[in-house]
Parts: structure tokens; sequence; C-alpha cells
């Protein structure tokens, strides 16, 4: 476990050095995630990062191990709806296990809601499990609606 200590965990960007943190091994902890070689990682990389604010991976590093322990995206749909408006999908939100309960998927959730709110996003949203409604509901979101999905893999 991590001890707590106020401005250690800061979330900023991903980094193209991040790889080598342990980011793809934190993402393994949420879902199927293969082994991404370093020439895959930096060309997803590239693509993300040429979205601009369209598309933001951001991460907590903790500064004593060097180990991205959280991160979250959001990437920004431009719509015809609400004259013109943009809608912030949130996707991905994980917390290394042994630095769950240090509010740290909290700072994630806003530092990305905060993004959307910048850009002029009208609303967020984002699917979760039922396991983790009450945490999405402690950050602000609300349940609205049915998931539904279609997987081809």
């Amino acid at each position: 476990m991590y001890p707590v200590e106020k401005n250690r965990f800061q979330v900023r960007k991903l980094e193209i050095t991040d790889k080598s943190k342990g980011f793809i091994e934190l993402l393994q902890q949420l879902s199927v995630c293969d082994s991404v070689s370093d020439k895959q990682f930096e060309e997803r990389f590239l693509e993300l990062n040429s979205y601009g604010d369209d598309h933001i991976v951001c991460v907590i590093e903790d500064d004593r191990s060097g180990k991205i322990i959280a991160t979250g995206s959001i990437f920004i749909e431009k719509k015809f709806l609400r004259n013109c408006g943009k809608v912030g999908h949130i996707e991905d939100v994980v917390v290394d296990a042994s630095a769950r309960g240090m509010q740290l998927g909290k700072k994630i959730i806003k530092f990305l809601t905060d993004h959307a709110h910048a850009v002029g996003c009208y609303k967020v949203i984002l699917d979760c499990s039922l396991g983790n409604k009450a945490f999405y509901e402690k950050c602000g979101l609300k349940q609205k609606g049915i998931h539904m999905t279609m997987y081809f893999v």
C-alpha cells in the first residue's frame, strides 16, 4: 500500500516514456490488453497525440517508484445535435490494485471532466459495471439509460 501524501500523486498527460513505467501492465488490470511492442506503443501514442485536445490519455505516476498507478482517457465526439455540440466519452479508467482507496480514481475523473468542460462539451458519458456505479456517482455522474454492446472479436 502506498502512503498518502498531499500533492504526491499528480495527474498528467501520457508521455511516450510511460510504457516503460508499467502503463500497459496497469491496463491489464482493467481488461484484455495483450503485450504491446515499443513500436506499436509509439505509433498509437503519436496517432492519439495528433488528435490534440480531442483525445487525451492521462496518468498518475508514483513519484517514488516511477510506476504508473492510475490512468483514464477521454475522446471528444463532435455532434450536430445541440448546436453542433460536443460530448466527452470517458474510457479505460483504472487504478493499480495496490493504490486503490487513495482517491486517485476521483483525481482521474476530475481531470477528464475538467478537460471536457474546458473544450466546450455539454456532457460526459461513460460505461461501467454495476460494481463501479457507486464510485462514479461519488464523482458526480448519474445513471442514465441502458448500456448495449456488440463485440466483433
